[in-house]
């Protein structure tokens, strides 16, 4: 059975759209992304850009971050590291899923896992996201 994504799945940040992301599915343990490889997307070789596959992934594990996060805390990536296994060629759809591997009060880490049409794994990203206490700009405060 398919569950309603909550308000902070369904409205991305510009830059996630612009890509051409796709929320599937978001839980507080498991959020999951699909992105169409399209030639704007590629590099030189015919294959989605690596930074294409890293805005993905720190999407992910930003989203799942929110859905974790108490009411008036944000979050910020602090470090992020990525495996790439294998190409994944234009026309294909890259699918993301981020995990939890630690959810804390101060940080929490996200690994997410983008694979190919195939179901073979193309990366695997771990991410760092610290939790913030947000305030508006011009508050005076922060």
């Amino acid at each position: 059975m398919d569950h309603p994504l909550p308000e902070v799945a369904r409205n991305q940040p510009a830059f996630a759209g612009h890509l051409g992301m796709r929320v599937v599915a978001a839980r507080p343990d498991r959020v999951e992304f699909e992105l169409p490889v399209t030639p704007e997307l590629a590099n030189r070789n015919g294959v989605l850009h690596g930074g294409a596959i890293m805005a993905l992934a720190d999407n992910a594990g930003g989203t799942a971050t929110f859905l974790n996060l108490p009411e008036g805390r944000s979050t910020t990536t602090i470090e992020s590291k990525t495996n790439f296994l294998r190409p994944i060629r234009i026309g294909d759809t890259a699918r993301a899923v981020a995990v939890p591997l630690h959810l804390g009060r101060t940080t929490q880490i996200w690994q997410t896992t983008v694979t190919r049409g195939d179901g073979k794994t193309v990366a695997i990203v771990t991410q760092t996201q610290m939790v913030l206490d947000w305030t508006e700009p011009g508050s005076g405060r922060g």
